[in-house]
């Protein structure tokens, strides 16, 4: 039904394992659908045998009888019909649930590789195809094959008759190749189009608050606008073309039935056939010709089907599911990075060349620099969140891309620059959603010191971000998202500017909990140029363009940043390495 995309490696992604292990179902539909087609014929049959046998034999008893016999086949096909129908419906089902958590990971894998395609249009992708598959588009390539059958039938009653119905197909298969040519691309870019508007439209809707305060509206929706029209116009003309097909592929099937009857009593009246294969010839190509006018009626499903597929397998090909190594062991914090190397995604220049340091289990490094220096990327490729174009990153020996992300989940703490709280409650936020350990949970809160905070919240821990997302300041959705990060003591924190939206009493907070994680002897990374916390570190990292300008002891690196001995050079950036104590 789909075809398999070129340039497509010979192993099958999920998605077209998902359809084989299908395979028994199909099989299923298509017999359903051959005892359907069989029953299909009713209809001329009964009109055959009234015309020529009850009326010419003016019997009741034999009208009646087939009456009662098309009644109980015409009662069997509906039940038939339902069943295939059901069936049908089960197999979009199982696809949606044997591929739905494969298309979230793999989604999110995207979003990470490609930040450019975050979306969740994969997963309307596989709403799509679902539909397709339970809805009357397949039931035309079921149907389809057994148009040659209907020709010969028709060639039995006679031989125009079969004639007649070979040029009507052709005529209507000509239409459905002219339908899939004249507007195969047109939904195609209609397709796409819709995806980017809506994706504007999603960036914009997650920065509303600047976009109202600045005034941007007007101008960010012209931008969408102008997507989206090319998305409508392209559909639109794409519509009008495929109703202009449909509609005449529906009237040219009329006019085929009409001059069928025509024929069949032109050629009753030179006696070449009985009056009953007049009406029987007709009813039967109006039959042999309802799959191929089903066909055009729905190919705009099924091209947005094809297109739903083709992006899925795509999605499948660039990321397969990655199979789970052997557990290893709980790690204990001992990180080691040699010659590091990271280019961004979506980027072609490097942001991190050469980059190396040694942290023992409970050593607390402060990573140091001026703006653009590297210092995020630092904290990205050290979680393994991005991949390194070398080197290596080593977490108690074992290299982090080794690591099964489930697993190694619990025992790492993250907190970004951008703090996101997830629609839940703040318990659910804190447990990063897992099931609630709620002494793990207060402890959390009381390390990051939003206990007392959350306290205050209208339902406390049970209290859904949905009711205070916009009351929540910078600062204490920061002091949130660090509850997050220590949550389950892990062995390994990175924290990124985690004093950057934090008053004097946040930052107060925030010296209490790194200095609690020192006594769990928990490893923590620091970007942060604040000398209250600089006092705590063992370590510093300075970089700059991208480079280690220094690595070593506290004391140190800080002695030669003050007398000069360590420079930091970074182009166009006038940011001081080191900031004093205010918030």
């Amino acid at each position: 039904m789909f075809k398999k995309s070129e340039a497509r490696q010979a192993a099958l992604t999920e998605l077209e394992e998902s359809l084989k292990a299908c395979k028994d179902g199909f099989i299923s539909a298509g017999l359903f659908s051959f005892f359907l087609n069989l029953l299909m014929l009713v209809p001329a049959i009964y009109m055959l045998q009234v015309y020529d046998r009850a009326l010419g034999s003016r019997s009741v008893e034999t009208l009646v009888m087939l009456t009662i016999i098309l009644v109980v086949l015409f009662v069997t096909m509906a039940l038939l019909q339902m069943v295939r129908s059901a069936i049908l419906v089960r197999i979009g089902n199982k696809i949606d649930q044997s591929m739905n958590q494969k298309i979230f990971s793999a989604m999110f894998r995207q979003a990470i590789d490609k930040p450019e395609r975050q979306s969740a249009q994969p997963l309307n992708d596989l709403t799509s195809l679902r539909q397709f598959l339970t809805g009357q588009g397949p039931i035309a390539f079921f149907d389809g094959p057994w148009l040659p059958i209907y020709i010969a039938v028709m060639f039995v009653f006679h031989f125009w008759f079969g004639v007649a119905t070979i040029v009507a197909a052709l005529i209507l298969v000509a239409l459905a190749y002219a339908n899939e040519k004249w507007t195969g691309k047109m939904l195609t870019t209609a397709g796409q189009a819709n995806i980017q508007s809506t994706q504007y439209a999603g960036s914009c809707l997650r920065n509303a608050e600047v976009v109202h305060a600045m005034g941007m509206e007007n101008n960010l929706r012209g931008r969408w606008l102008n997507r989206h029209m090319e998305f409508l116009s392209n559909q639109a003309d794409a519509s009008d073309r495929a109703g202009i097909l449909s509609n005449t592929s529906k009237t040219l099937r009329m006019l085929f039935q009409s001059l069928m009857l025509g024929l069949g009593a032109y050629l009753a009246i030179e006696q070449e056939i009985t009056p009953g294969m007049v009406i029987a010839g007709s009813i039967l190509m109006g039959r042999a010709l309802a799959p191929l006018d089903l066909l055009i009626a729905s190919w705009k499903g099924f091209s947005g089907a094809r297109s739903a597929y083709e992006r899925l397998n795509k999605l499948f090909d660039d990321y397969r599911a990655e199979r789970p190594g052997m557990p290893l062991p709980a790690p204990e914090g001992h990180l080691g990075v040699q010659s590091m190397v990271v280019v961004p995604p979506g980027s072609q220049s490097t942001a991190l060349n050469g980059v190396g340091f040694v942290l023992a289990k409970g050593e607390m490094l402060a990573v140091v620099g001026p703006s653009a220096a590297g210092k995020s990327t630092l904290a990205r490729a050290v979680l393994g969140i991005w991949p390194l174009a070398n080197g290596t990153v080593r977490l108690d020996g074992a290299d982090i891309h080794q690591w099964d992300k489930a697993q190694l989940g619990p025992y790492i703490g993250y907190l970004p620059q951008d703090i996101e709280l997830f629609e839940g409650t703040i318990s659910d936020n804190i447990s990063r959603f897992g099931k609630p350990e709620p002494g793990k949970v207060v402890a959390a809160a009381k390390l990051a010191g939003v206990h007392e905070l959350i306290l205050g919240l209208p339902k406390g821990y049970d209290t859904p971000i949905a009711q205070v997302g916009g009351v929540l300041s910078g600062g204490q959705r920061q002091r949130i998202g660090l509850a997050r990060a220590v949550y389950g003591n892990p062995s390994l924190i990175v924290l990124d500017e985690p004093n950057s939206n934090l008053d004097d009493q946040g930052e107060q907070a925030l010296l209490v909990a790194l200095q609690e994680l020192r006594k769990q002897g928990t490893t923590v990374i620091l970007i942060s140029h604040r000398k209250p916390i600089l006092r705590l570190v063992d370590k510093m990292l300075v970089l700059a363009d991208g480079r280690a300008v220094a690595f070593g002891s506290r004391d140190d690196v800080m002695k030669g940043l003050q007398d000069g001995t360590i420079a930091l050079g970074n182009k166009g950036s006038n940011r001081p390495a080191i900031q004093g104590g205010g918030a």
